[in-house]
């Protein structure tokens, strides 16, 4: 059962974008801002820098495996909107790489204590 939903419209990312908390690592960007739906909501990009689609696909797939497994795990208090960014290292390193990359991140911004 999924406790978050995808960030969808480009208006929604725009918003994270100018308005919310950013933080980054070598591997991955985050851009985090409350929100007021009452759900965590959860989005991925990644440019055509990264590489190819399947390396794209793939940094996509880690990125969602990462943030399930911290979620499951931690739990995010409140309701937030993410806006995770990958970057070129992103895409040679394994989920638990980037999970602990983004555990970081989140408790730099303030959704995780």
């Amino acid at each position: 059962m999924q406790k978050y939903l995808s960030l969808n419209e480009n208006k929604d990312f725009q918003r994270a974008y100018h308005r919310g908390k950013s933080c980054a690592k070598p591997a991955l960007v985050v851009y985090a801002m409350k929100n007021r739906v009452g759900i965590c909501r959860v989005g991925i990009t990644v440019s055509k820098k990264i590489g190819n689609a399947v390396e794209r696909n793939r940094s996509r797939r880690i990125i969602r495996a990462a943030f399930q497994n911290i979620f499951k795990a931690y739990g995010i208090s409140g309701n937030y909107d993410f806006v995770f960014v990958a970057r070129t290292k992103t895409k040679y390193l394994k989920t638990p790489q980037v999970e602990k990359a983004m555990l970081e991140l989140l408790k730099e911004v303030g959704a995780i204590k």
